[in-house]
């Protein structure tokens, strides 16, 4: 399977065979896949697979049967590397939607570090995708979702504090899909 994760179906499926459980994260996990695909445009043609087959596995991470560190980003960009997939997709996961910040909270900073981060197109539109979607895959504008984030984590717990942190870099990558896209 692991050639077929850089393909929206591969990755599909394999997000399928972990979230379903998880509720909300499932509904969340195929809206940002949907969004994803819908701003796909705002990425190069040779990337736009890539781009939706990230957001398909971007939460993986929170599955059960892959927590390590309790960090998803890097829980599931490391099962990834286990799979073999294309190393932009692994780095894609695991530094989905500012992950480096929250990293640096829960002390994980040199263990994500080991994935480098693109900053690209791909990158900031798969941000865009997961900052637009809330938890039960609702359509939101990125300062409701921020706002929603906020509210659902304590102030002072590590994802409240990433991402107040996080907000300028989150909002300028949804800012930059939104001008390629035009």
């Amino acid at each position: 399977m692991a050639s077929a994760l850089d393909t929206p179906q591969g990755a599909a499926e394999l997000a399928e065979s972990l979230l379903p459980p998880l509720g909300n994260r499932w509904l969340h996990t195929q809206a940002v896949a949907a969004r994803a695909s819908e701003v796909s445009a705002a990425v190069s043609a040779e990337d736009r697979d890539l781009l939706v087959a990230a957001a398909w596995l971007h939460d993986i991470g929170y599955a059960p049967e892959l927590r390590d560190t309790g960090f998803h980003p890097l829980d599931g960009a490391r099962h990834l590397e286990t799979l073999r997939a294309p190393t932009r997709l692994v780095r894609l996961v695991a530094h989905h939607s500012g992950a480096v910040y929250e990293a640096e909270q829960r002390g994980l900073s040199a263990e994500l570090a080991v994935y480098e981060r693109e900053d690209s197109a791909v990158l900031d539109a798969l941000i865009y995708a997961d900052m637009t979607t809330g938890p039960a895959g609702q359509s939101f504008d990125f300062d409701r979702r921020i706002d929603e984030i906020l509210d659902r984590y304590e102030v002072g717990s590590e994802v409240h504090t990433a991402i107040s942190k996080a907000r300028p870099y989150l909002g300028a990558a949804v800012e930059r899909t939104l001008t390629r896209l035009g």
